[in-house]
């Protein structure tokens, strides 16, 4: 049918479509995600370059013993066609500082490579978008430029590049979420839970038995151990350390160790060991714990041999290990349900940390993420849940105690109440007493002096019955007036007077004495106590009784005034007068009794008993 030109350029026809599906087969659909495993490596360690083939993931500190150098990692790839949608590239785990390329187009650039020890960029998963001008169909090739440093966990995971939806929303937002999003989330876990422990731990203060102020050491070591720990975990999202690597890094392995060594401490407590002379030897290797890990990895950092801290992390497990078992039996013979927790978490916290250690530490599997950080917050929730509850014991019992103390304080009062009743009875039964003693003594002073003098009037027999008269009714208002003086208020001039007006007005009109009152209201006089108003009452009962006795007089004025303040009395008689250089006795003692100035005044027609009250 066809000639033999037709027939070979159908032959040639045929061939190149069976090319050309060769080619497709082998390529990708142009709109798939590709996952890059093989390429080539060219490395320089030490002004060394060597070029081989590579399978990722690539662990440089397993490849080449910790040593610091450069890598240049070069994976093809083949598209059938160029995209139609935007692309982008995951890259999982890579650093420490690196570039992208593509088809030598510089994509993006993580750092400085000039510049060893400095940024880390292996911490987060990378995401980099590729303009879709510099793929094209057929044979295509990702360039990535890496700088190791040492003990950094260097290297290399494998990429994933393809469209940009499935690339970034399915897998880089998934993997930065657990990283980076969930270190973020654990270190603030981890802050509030050392906050609510480290807060308890400055509040919560108890007498010991020798009366010392103590603190709960178990406050103190779950707020250590989780500040520890948001600090390790916090390094998961720092790019940039603010120290050097050598310093940071010390820094960091220190902090896990501490969080280690404190976690243990917290169960050291909880088991009641610290209360056990015997068992005070466990706190040495937890010191030796953080010790340790201080100095092997200062030795594993500044020496560039990384196995220092892998061999001391391993004893470190072991020391671990023992230990948590021992708090588990410790948990099994006593148990409860903090101890049950602190223990399953403690296990599962070991076997995760172990895990961490052969994948991380020992394999050549790069990309691999920590467990331990996860299995953190379980420890984490059962601190808090301890502490916690321990804390809520300790309110109910300070409730109790508080309970105890208000019903011991109630039972005080009333024991204070009762006594308190009792005095007051025995104060008043001495008060009766004493006013019973005072009545007696001014009737034995007043009335008894005039009664006396009556009897001797009569037994004289030279006493007139006017004079007898008059001795009787002195005594007789005397008496009255020592009863009047049980009512007066404490320093009330003016009611004093008046009881005085009341009970001698009636004697003085009978005595054909006008009687005058020129009493202004006056305030009170502080210092005139009942003592001293009795005093004062019998001081101007003896000035007035003076009068009607012997002043001959035909008119009595009683005056009180109130001089800014101070008050002035005053009896004023115009009788006769007498010898003002001779002052009667009994005013000039009970003048100053009542701590007030005596002044007097006669003359024949007006006499002046004053009174003043400064």
């Amino acid at each position: 049918m066809f000639g033999g030109p037709a027939r070979a350029l159908l032959a040639m026809g045929l061939a190149v479509m069976l090319l050309v599906a060769a080619r497709a087969a082998a390529a990708a659909p142009a709109e798939s995600p590709i996952e890059l495993r093989r390429g080539t490596v060219t490395t320089t360690i030490d002004g060394v370059t060597h070029q081989a083939p590579v399978e990722l993931s690539y662990h440089w500190d397993r490849r080449h013993a910790g040593r610091p150098g450069l890598a240049d990692f070069e994976l093809p790839f083949t598209l059938a066609a160029e995209p139609a949608t935007p692309w982008g590239i995951f890259l999982p785990r890579v650093g420490n500082v690196l570039e992208v390329r593509l088809n030598d187009a510089l994509l993006q650039a993580f750092g400085d490579l000039a510049r060893g020890n400095g940024a880390d960029y292996a911490k987060a998963p990378i995401y980099v978008p590729v303009p879709g001008h510099l793929l094209k169909a057929g044979d295509n090739r990702l360039q990535i430029r890496i700088r190791a440093d040492s003990a950094r966990r260097a290297g290399l995971s494998r990429v994933t590049i393809g469209p940009a939806t499935p690339v970034r929303t399915e897998l880089f937002e998934s993997a930065y979420a657990w990283r980076f999003t969930g270190s973020v989330l654990l270190t603030a876990f981890s802050l509030i839970v050392g906050g609510i422990a480290l807060a308890l731990w400055l509040t919560q203060v108890d007498a010991g038995a020798d009366g010392r102020r103590r603190r709960d050491g178990i406050y103190f070591w779950a707020a250590l151990a989780e500040f520890c720990w948001a600090l390790r975990v916090a390094d998961g999202v720092i790019a940039e350390p603010p120290l050097s690597w050598g310093f940071w890094g010390v820094l960091m392995a220190t902090c896990y160790a501490g969080w280690a060594a404190s976690a243990m401490m917290f169960c050291y407590h909880l088991a009641g060991w610290d209360g056990n002379p015997r068992m005070r030897w466990l706190r040495w290797p937890m010191a030796a714990v953080v010790a340790g890990t201080f100095a092997a990895s200062a030795m594993a950092l500044y020496r560039e041999q990384p196995y220092w801290l892998t061999g001391w992390l391993a004893l470190e497990i072991v020391l671990v290990t023992l230990f948590v078992g021992a708090f588990a039996v410790a948990t099994v013979r006593r148990p409860n349900v903090g101890r049950l927790l602190v223990a399953a978490a403690a296990l599962v916290t070991l076997g995760f940390g172990t895990r961490d250690w052969l994948v991380i530490r020992l394999s050549d599997a790069y990309g691999e993420t920590t467990w331990v950080r996860y299995s953190s917050v379980f420890f984490g929730i059962a601190l808090l849940l301890i502490v916690l509850r321990r804390f809520h014991a300790a309110s109910v019992e300070a409730r109790g105690w508080v309970a105890t103390l208000a019903e011991r304080v109630a039972q005080r009062e009333r024991e204070l109440a009762s006594t308190f009743a009792a005095l007051e009875q025995v104060a008043r039964d001495q008060a009766r007493t004493h006013e019973r003693e005072r009545i007696l003594r001014d009737m034995h002073d007043g009335v008894g002096s005039h009664i006396s003098s009556a009897i001797r009037q009569l037994q004289s027999g030279q006493a007139s019955s006017d004079e007898l008269l008059r001795t009787l009714r002195d005594s007789l208002d005397k008496l009255k007036l020592s009863i009047d003086s049980i009512h007066l208020p404490p320093g009330d001039v003016g009611a004093l007077l008046a009881a005085l007006r009341y009970r001698l007005e009636p004697r003085l009109a009978a005595a054909g004495i006008a009687f005058e009152w020129a009493v202004d209201e006056v305030p009170a006089v502080k210092r005139l106590d009942a003592q001293g108003m009795r005093q004062l009452q019998f001081l101007l009962f003896e000035a007035i009784s003076n009068v009607l006795q012997h002043a001959h007089a035909k008119t009595l004025r009683i005056e009180a005034q109130n001089l800014a303040g101070a008050v002035q009395l005053r009896v004023v008689d115009d009788g006769r007068g007498f010898d003002t250089s001779r002052v009667p006795r009994a005013l000039s003692e009970r003048a100053v009794t009542v701590g007030a100035r005596l002044a007097l005044e006669s003359r024949p027609g007006r006499t002046v008993v004053r009174l003043d009250f400064g």
